[in-house]
């Protein structure tokens, strides 16, 4: 049962690097074109982790720090899934 719970939480860890390596994507690289398979991957793993970052976010809004925002919903649900795993 508890490496059940521990794969599940390790798979969401994933995505959220996932996000966050297709998040950078764009920032350097530029919006995905349409159809393309970075766009189709963003929205699939914007859909997975967007309804756990968001109830964090409007919790914990973005630290805005000179011309860009820190999502702290990110870092608080990333280790807060850490320490779970630890204790499980």
């Amino acid at each position: 049962m508890f490496y059940l719970i521990d794969l599940a939480l390790l798979l969401v860890q994933l995505l959220l690097v996932a996000r966050m390596v297709l998040d950078w994507s764009v920032t350097l690289a530029g919006p995905a074109m349409p159809g393309s398979f970075r766009s189709r991957a963003l929205s699939g793993v914007y859909s997975v982790t967007e309804p756990m970052l968001a109830p964090i976010r409007k919790v914990l809004p973005p630290l805005r720090v000179g011309g860009f925002a820190i999502d702290l919903a990110f870092i608080v649900l990333f280790l807060g899934i850490g320490i779970i795993r630890t204790i499980i």
